[in-house]
């Protein structure tokens, strides 16, 4: 199958759901950077006129860049794609000593530092991993994550892969793709942890439309059944309590999907 980017570089307008025929072993980074007050427009202008095109010389896959509904913490959250973590590195070391990009954070920084800090987390595709083919879905992407209880993350992923993933689309939501943290978090500032997060993104028409997706798929016999017989196969909840965190985004006009 081909690779997230390249369906979404050639804007395919088919809302199909497609699972991977094979793996994908790429490795992803999500990252999450916190501007400093007044700062955001000017940080989203540098990244629209001079940073993608630098990742891109450098070799980094962009995904995706958004900014959340309700944005009190003044973020900027995006997601690229690597072959693997020794390209992830080589790129990065690369791309901070580009002649181009220092002279485009100095100038943006002219009037003081853009950015307060920086959360970054490594993450690969889960086996069951889906994506809609259109690079414009419209309405808003939710950003969801679970945390796990210890050993119970082959548990969560096995009932996304049987059950979750059609459920969600017969009440109405968008499958975008699924993640798993990786292992290997080496250098990341992450606050999650290896082994029991899974992360991923859906589309909706709208916050609103969205609530009623959720109440409509937890009052659905069939995904009432399928958490019962998950529960019981674990002797437990599969989440930690306040275990499932979601944050509602919208794409940067610069995103590569919208």
């Amino acid at each position: 199958m081909k690779s997230l980017l390249a369906l979404l570089s050639l804007g395919l307008m088919s809302a199909t759901v497609v699972a991977a025929d094979k793996p994908d072993t790429r490795l992803f980074e999500m990252r999450v950077y916190y501007a400093k007050p007044g700062k955001l427009d000017a940080l989203n202008a540098r990244f629209r006129d001079h940073t993608l095109k630098l990742f891109a010389k450098h070799g980094m896959t962009s995904l995706g860049y958004f900014v959340p509904l309700d944005n009190k913490e003044n973020k900027l959250v995006y997601f690229l794609a690597f072959p693997d973590r020794a390209a992830h590195d080589a790129a990065w070391k690369a791309f901070g000593s580009d002649p181009d990009w220092k002279a485009a954070a100095k100038e943006s920084e002219k009037d003081g530092k853009l950015i307060d800090h920086i959360s970054n987390a490594f993450l690969t595709a889960t086996e069951y991993s889906a994506l809609a083919q259109a690079k414009n879905y419209g309405g808003v992407f939710e950003l969801r994550t679970y945390t796990t209880e210890a050993g119970r993350l082959p548990d969560l992923n096995a009932r996304f892969r049987d059950h979750t993933l059609k459920l969600f689309e017969k009440h109405g939501m968008t499958n975008v793709t699924y993640w798993n943290l990786a292992d290997d978090q080496k250098g990341a500032k992450s606050p999650y942890v290896a082994g029991n997060t899974l992360i991923y993104l859906l589309t909706h028409k709208s916050a609103e439309a969205a609530k009623a997706s959720f109440d409509a798929f937890r009052a659905d016999p069939i995904w009432v059944a399928a958490k019962e017989a998950s529960e019981k196969k674990a002797s437990g909840s599969l989440t930690i309590k306040d275990g499932v965190k979601s944050e509602f985004l919208v794409p940067t006009d610069y995103s590569p999907i919208k």
